[in-house]
């Protein structure tokens, strides 16, 4: 195996690339994690909640994204990853988001049988009547849980927290309102981690979720209120708006 952080030539970016429904052949696959490099990275994002830009793995590897880029590439072109293109919203190229291809082995870090136990859940919960009301309070039970744990941290640092170990990749945003003294705070959803499961059930999944931020403002909240949620129920932007009483509960820890 080769010693982490040896790079090899780069790969151009419109080489050649499996067809979505061509399984990555073994040896290819064994080749690719063959090298120190492209394991840990392959680890580092099989242990991710969501998508990672190159910065992002160079950062956690302690390499320099140029090493970093080639192997992206590489691991790429026998199928074992998938990249999306996230716009910055300023002048430059967009941002490449790398995460594991759906026919990628999981190495035991992600067992196979989660995504056919969470569909298998969603019908059953469809099957038996359940309805919003029900999703939002069994998201509202985990979240009164999680925000017990999560109390320390503040209302808002309880909130980000949650979504960010669940892999929304929670943005943040405060716009103090004139009129009541309190802000109001928007907390953006980057990016669903169940979003196939959503498209299909959006009044259960997204209930879910509501409740869970629920659950968690209850909790470690001291006057938040949660004033708006959007979800892909009504079509709107994905996220929560929170008012906050005061200015010591903006800064999440």
């Amino acid at each position: 195996m080769d010693e982490l952080g040896a790079s090899e030539p780069a790969v151009a970016a419109a080489g050649p690339r499996l067809g979505s429904d061509a399984p990555p052949p073994p040896l290819d696959l064994l080749k690719a994690l063959g090298d120190n490099t492209r394991y840990a990275i392959y680890l580092e994002l099989a242990r991710s909640p969501r998508p990672l830009a190159t910065a992002d793995i160079a950062e956690a590897l302690g390499l320099h994204p140029n090493t970093v880029r080639p192997h992206l590439e590489r691991m790429r072109d026998v199928g074992l990853l998938q990249v999306q293109s996230e716009a910055r919203g300023g002048v430059g190229r967009p941002q490449h988001l790398y995460s594991l291809a759906p026919e990628a082995p999981s190495l035991g870090l992600e067992p196979a049988s989660f995504p056919i136990l969470a569909r298998m859940l969603l019908r059953l919960a469809a099957a038996s009547g359940a309805d919003p009301v029900d999703a939002t309070e069994v998201g509202r039970e985990q979240g009164r849980a999680d925000g017990e744990r999560l109390r320390p941290r503040g209302c808002l640092g309880a909130v980000v927290g949650q979504l960010d170990a669940m892999g929304f990749d929670p943005a943040l945003a405060v716009d103090d309102d004139p009129t009541t003294g309190a802000a109001a705070v928007t907390i953006a959803f980057a990016h669903c981690p169940f979003r196939d499961l959503a498209e299909q059930r959006p009044d259960l999944l997204c209930s879910i979720h509501r409740g869970l931020i629920e659950g968690v403002v209850e909790v470690a909240g001291e006057g938040e209120q949660i004033v708006g949620f959007g979800s892909l129920v009504d079509r709107s932007p994905c996220q929560v708006e929170i008012r906050v009483p005061g200015d010591d509960a903006l800064a999440p820890t």
